[in-house]
């Protein structure tokens, strides 16, 4: 049996859509002010509804992490998600990266979301994730207000070392926070000797040749025995939209090959099976707990 087969066939693995504006990304923050956001021609609508398509075409469900303020915006657009049954999450309100937040302002953000994204879906929303995967060691005050605010689960934490986020001590699967019985599913990465290298979703999908994402995904599914959570955001799949003047850098990772997303998408819908996050975390059930204090090194 091809190995890609194995994978598709018996290990389920969790989908999730960043349902955000193309705009609204941490990178394009320097050049567009929140305030100005109204002012841009919204887009959002037209790539969640091609991935939506795509995903009934095979039956798939998957986890809509929703933007507060795109909520606002187009509340039609979350009913039909959560219509089509699959799974609402919140992705905040303002898109800003927690280390941008007071205390009082996320945790104002994260019970906000949960009763608009609630409102307008009728179904209770289980889980979080914050913009830039910014749950680092220095935010981790963080965890305690999601599980106050009523969240199930958080999946912020990239296990990784980077610019703008990234928590390298941290586990690379699923587990439970001790103190606050607040699940963590961290965004999947491929282990190299002492490092870790994300390999499942936005920009390093698009960076990457499809063979050699392929290749570290069908290693988690089948030499670890684990899911992977993947990710992507609505405007990766739409090539179109206006290009905005920013930072070299930033405009790198921004546009890298999104004339590439879609028809990559669809060879891993083809290579791989998917559920929701919820879905995933619930047949993974009971899962180890690591206290903060232990991936830390707090006193």
């Amino acid at each position: 049996m091809p190995r890609a087969q194995f994978s598709r066939i018996f290990m389920k693995n969790a989908l999730s859509i960043d349902v955000e504006e193309y705009f609204q990304v941490v990178a394009f923050s320097s050049v567009i002010a929140q305030e100005d956001w109204d002012k841009m021609p919204s887009r959002v609508e037209k790539p969640t509804l091609l991935i939506l398509e795509m995903l009934a075409e095979r039956g798939i469900k998957a986890t809509f992490f929703c933007l507060g303020w795109v909520a606002k915006k187009h509340p039609s657009l979350i009913r039909q998600i959560a219509t089509k049954g699959h799974e609402i999450a919140s992705h905040g309100v303002s898109h800003r990266p927690i280390y941008a937040l007071s205390p009082q302002e996320f945790r104002k953000e994260a019970v906000e979301s949960k009763k608009i994204l609630e409102d307008l879906s009728g179904k209770e929303v289980k889980g979080f994730r914050a913009s830039t995967y910014s749950i680092t060691p220095k935010t981790t005050w963080a965890l305690e207000m999601l599980a106050e605010a009523g969240y199930a689960y958080d999946s912020s934490i990239f296990p990784i070392h980077h610019d703008l986020y990234g928590f390298p001590q941290a586990p690379r699967y699923p587990f439970v926070f001790r103190e606050y019985g607040l699940i963590e599913f961290p965004i999947s990465t491929a282990n190299l000797g002492k490092i870790n290298i994300p390999v499942a979703g936005g920009g390093y999908f698009r960076l990457f040749p499809y063979t050699l994402t392929r290749y570290f995904l069908n290693k988690i599914n089948q030499k670890e025995n684990r899911p992977f959570v993947f990710y992507a955001h609505p405007w990766e799949f739409d090539p179109a939209q206006p290009r905005i003047k920013a930072p070299l850098k930033s405009r790198f990772r921004h546009y890298l090959n999104l004339s590439k997303t879609r028809k990559r998408f669809e060879k891993l819908l083809t290579d791989f099976s998917f559920a929701s996050l919820e879905e995933v975390l619930e047949s993974l059930k009971p899962l180890p707990e690591k206290s903060l204090r232990e991936l830390t090194g707090g006193d």
